[in-house]
């Protein structure tokens, strides 16, 4: 068996970055709303950069952000917002900071809706990533296509994170409930 093509053309430190991510979260269902959020916070930050400047950054980005609990981003104020700004350890990028301050406030509302964001989450499964897409741009801010099907595929929603091939492959469907599995 061999490990998804990305990891294995990967040498050093870089290898061993990605592949802590690819081998023990990548493709995992993650239960807890403010994981979710966090995952959704970091893919939105990649948009135009690479996988590995994020990873790089993870710890800080979640100091910044009180490792991602949605309520208090959800109560960030103007004072926050240019704390977020003015932060070299995360993406200093006005549009990204506003859509995690932004998209926290609406998960606090799917969340006094619906019980929790992962149960909006698998109110709506399955759909077509289109489908998905449209849901995502009409909820959240700064949510296209990629970052849609990224946080997706990253937690568990739609297939891909793995190649068949790769040993953690099995291990993210053993992991998965029985309603997102492929093999059912």
């Amino acid at each position: 068996m061999s490990y998804c093509r990305a990891i294995e053309n990967m040498s050093g430190d870089k290898k061993a970055l990605h592949k802590a991510y690819h081998d023990k979260l990548y493709g995992f269902p993650i239960h807890d709303d403010d994981e979710l959020f966090c995952r959704l916070i970091l893919e939105i930050n990649q948009a135009g950069l690479s996988w590995e400047t994020i990873l790089k950054k993870e710890v800080t980005f979640r100091n910044a952000y009180h490792n991602f609990n949605i309520r208090k981003v959800a109560a960030f104020t103007e004072a926050d917002r240019e704390r977020l700004l003015a932060d070299p350890g995360i993406i200093r990028n006005k549009l990204k900071v506003n859509a995690a301050i932004e998209n926290a406030r609406a998960i606090v509302v799917l969340q006094k809706e619906f019980g929790s964001f992962e149960k909006w989450l698998e109110l709506h499964h399955p759909r077509s990533k289109e489908d998905w897409v449209k849901l995502f741009k009409k909820t959240f801010r700064f949510t296209g296509g990629e970052i849609v099907n990224e946080f997706l595929m990253s937690a568990g929603y739609l297939p891909g994170a793995h190649s068949p091939e790769c040993p953690v492959y099995k291990n993210v469907l053993k992991a998965q409930p029985l309603w997102n599995r492929d093999d059912h």
